[in-house]
């Protein structure tokens, strides 16, 4: 089982993805510590990325995914379908978890994380790149206004389902 655990800043990627991960007993990435440098840097100076700063990015992504065999969960923010789909051309069974919430709540807890590169100013912008997943992805839509572990839970008893099918 491949997943990516997506949606905007803020909303528990990286805490949601590493329980899941514990849960469906594989290995967890953030993927922002495949961010290049230049990557970090502009988004540090409040500059959002465009879409050629992210291929590189995206293809690091579906590469760890795919050299995983066993499976592994990562936490991308995978905003738009170009980006889940340029993750699915290395790694073509990844399913994806949206964690979604309002922009309120992820401007609160964006105010509330201290030193991350990601400022509250980018926030705007990811919800305007924003693309919900379609009904051809394989994917699920969980609401962040629940705490990480239930969702961490019912996204594992969804994977776990999902497979059987």
């Amino acid at each position: 089982m491949h997943a990516v655990v997506m949606g905007v800043s803020s909303c528990g990627k990286s805490t949601v993805g590493a329980l899941l991960a514990h849960e469906l007993g594989v290995p967890f990435k953030d993927g922002d510590e495949l961010h290049p440098a230049s990557n970090i840097s502009k988004m540090s100076s409040g500059v959002p990325l465009t879409d050629e700063d992210r291929w590189p990015w995206l293809g690091l992504i579906g590469q760890w995914l795919a050299e995983h065999h066993e499976g592994g969960v990562i936490a991308c923010s995978a905003l738009k379908r170009s980006y889940r789909d340029r993750i699915r051309e290395a790694a073509p069974d990844t399913v994806f978890i949206h964690l979604h919430g309002s922009k309120e709540l992820m401007a609160k807890r964006m105010a509330a994380r201290p030193g991350h590169f990601m400022p509250e100013s980018l926030l705007n912008s990811q919800f305007e790149t924003l693309e919900p997943l379609s009904h051809e992805e394989r994917g699920r839509v969980f609401d962040v206004a629940d705490p990480p572990i239930q969702i961490a839970h019912d996204a594992a008893s969804w994977l776990e389902s999902s497979t059987k099918e």
